[in-house]
Order: C-alpha cells, then sequence, then structure tokens
C-alpha cells in the first residue's frame, strides 16, 4: 500500500510578503526621529531619567537585532543619530544594563477583528552552559541553565498576544491561566489549543471561566472527571470523542493541527539567538519581551498566505 502523497502549498501573495521580507531590514523601521528621546519628569524626588522608556526600548532593539553587545550597541546608535542628523545623547552601556532591569516593554499588536484563537505552547531557552556539539563530545556540565518561555498566539494575524518567562523547574499547566490574564476581559476568546502537558483541571477551568472551547488532547491515560464545573464537562466530552472517533479522527475534527502554528513561532524566537545574553532574571524578562516585540513588528509588515494545492 503507497503512502498518501503529502499536501502541497503554494503562496498567493508573493509579491506583498516579497516587500515585507525586505522591509524587515529598513533601520526606518525600528527607528523613528519623531520618538520622544529625552526622559519626561516623573514628578518625583531625586534624578530624573535622561532618556526615555522609548529611547532604551530603541536600544535595546537593535541589540538584540543585531546580536550586539551593549557598548557595540551604543556605538550603532550614535553612528546612526549622526547619520540622521540628530543631536541626540546615546546612553553608555550602564544606562542600558540599568534601565533594562525595570523596562516595560511595548509590544504592538493589531488586534483581531472578532474572537480570538488562541494557541499555546512552550519551549527552553539556554542561559549559560556550553553548546550542543560540546554536550554530546564531552557531557553536559552543571552550569547548563534554562529559562522556560511560554507564549500565546493569536491562530488569525500568528501576533503573540501573551508571553510569560519562568524557571525551568515550572510546569506547562499551571502558566496558563496567567497567559489568559494578559489578554484584557473585553476581548472575547473562541478557542484555546494546546497539547496534552494542559491537561488539567486549573486549565480547563480557566479556559471555561473565560467562555472558550478548550482544544487540549486527554493524555493516553485519563479518566473521567467529577463533573463539577463547567471544564470538567468540556474535557470528558472531548475524552468521549477520542475514544468512539479516534484521536486521529478528533485532531482532524477539532483542528488541533493548528498548534503547528506556535511552534513555528518558537522557532522565530530562537532564530534571534539561541541563549538569553542577560544574566539575572528581571534582564532575561525584558530580553525576551523585546523579541516579542520584533517578531510582532515583522509580522505586521506582512504574511505569507497560502493556498493548498489540489
Amino acid at each position: 500500500m503507497s503512502k498518501p502523497q503529502p499536501t502541497g502549498y503554494r503562496t498567493t501573495n508573493w509579491s506583498s510578503y516579497n516587500a515585507a521580507l525586505k522591509k524587515r531590514g529598513s533601520l526606518t523601521v525600528w527607528f523613528d526621529p519623531s520618538m520622544n528621546w529625552e526622559g519626561l519628569p516623573t514628578g518625583r524626588r531625586g534624578r530624573q531619567p535622561g532618556y526615555s522608556d522609548a529611547a532604551i526600548q530603541t536600544c535595546l532593539t537593535l541589540k538584540v537585532l543585531f546580536g550586539f553587545a551593549l557598548r557595540q550597541t551604543t556605538g550603532f546608535v550614535e553612528s546612526l543619530l549622526r547619520l540622521a542628523g540628530l543631536a541626540w545623547s546615546v546612553p553608555d552601556f550602564s544606562t542600558l544594563s540599568r534601565r533594562q532591569k525595570s523596562l516595560t516593554v511595548d509590544i504592538p499588536y493589531r488586534g483581531a477583528d472578532g474572537p480570538l484563537h488562541l494557541l499555546i505552547d512552550s519551549t527552553g531557552i539556554k542561559v549559560e552552559g556550553e553548546g550542543e556539539w560540546h554536550r554530546r563530545k564531552h557531557g553536559g556540565s552543571k552550569r547548563r541553565i534554562w529559562r522556560k518561555l511560554h507564549i500565546a498566539i493569536d491562530e488569525g494575524s500568528l501576533e503573540i498576544r501573551a508571553v510569560e518567562i519562568t524557571k525551568n523547574n515550572v510546569g506547562d499547566a499551571p502558566v496558563l491561566p496567567m497567559l489568559l490574564g494578559q489578554i484584557s476581559d473585553e476581548e472575547d476568546i473562541a478557542s484555546v489549543t494546546a497539547d496534552g502537558a494542559y491537561d488539567t483541571r486549573k486549565s480547563h477551568e480557566a479556559i471555561a471561566e473565560r467562555g472558550a472551547q478548550a482544544v487540549i488532547p486527554p493524555r493516553k491515560n485519563a479518566k473521567p472527571w467529577s463533573p463539577t464545573s463547567a471544564g470538567a464537562l468540556a474535557r470528558n466530552e472531548t475524552l468521549r470523542a477520542c475514544r468512539h472517533l479516534g484521536r486521529a479522527i478528533w485532531r482532524r475534527w477539532s483542528g488541533y493541527h493548528r498548534r503547528s502554528r506556535v511552534e513555528t513561532k518558537m522557532h522565530c524566537i530562537k532564530l534571534l539567538g539561541q541563549r538569553l545574553t542577560a544574566r539575572d532574571f528581571d534582564r532575561q524578562i525584558t530580553e525576551v519581551h523585546i523579541r516579542v516585540a520584533i517578531l510582532n513588528r515583522f509580522t505586521a509588515l506582512g504574511t505569507p498566505i497560502t493556498q493548498a494545492l489540489a
């Protein structure tokens, strides 16, 4: 019996998507001469900030985007301002490092026309330790430290709408309510798609509280739950469907395959760097948020529209 041929896809908006890919390398996308560069008075005692949050975020964005160190970033921004004919001062590397610890990153997103269809996943990002080649040749060391990144993307716009970073000893399911909490209550959530690691009571209850449908496959040894909540009832229905129809048919019927899009987004995050350069946890959170802001800006420039070939 021959194997079925895989489905082929064709990009229908290649000209506009090609233009969007070119715009990703334009410095005008990341640097706006009309921005408020100088810091505003805080109304509190003490020394006032010399640079605005937008200025610090711009410098850190260029740092992450081009893989610079802090000192290289200051030199790059200084030359960029000189070419633009702007007599602005540039924050030194110590100022960037200090402000990165408490910076609130402005993450842009366009929003959705209708209810959100969220896709949730997590992955690990290395902080310290040898590379993969060294680990395979000489074995891993005790200094390999990882952080766990949790994101939720909108299936329609492919933008990251919620992000959390935790230590590697935190599971996937406990973070799902925090991800949903980052979505405004004014926005409707139609469905939440995640893998079997999120098949817990708290996850299903958090999804049911937002009035959304949970597209989460039950574990292989799953048992029915006591029908004490809306989340438990919905999960029991999913378990019943998997048992009667089979998991393959349920995945196709529920649209579970859409979760591959969030895995692709995770790959894009790691293309900006396989490890985090910041050493303390607060700065690592800012660095991850900067990556998310960059990817959302990339997505806003244009995404491919594909069509299955008959």
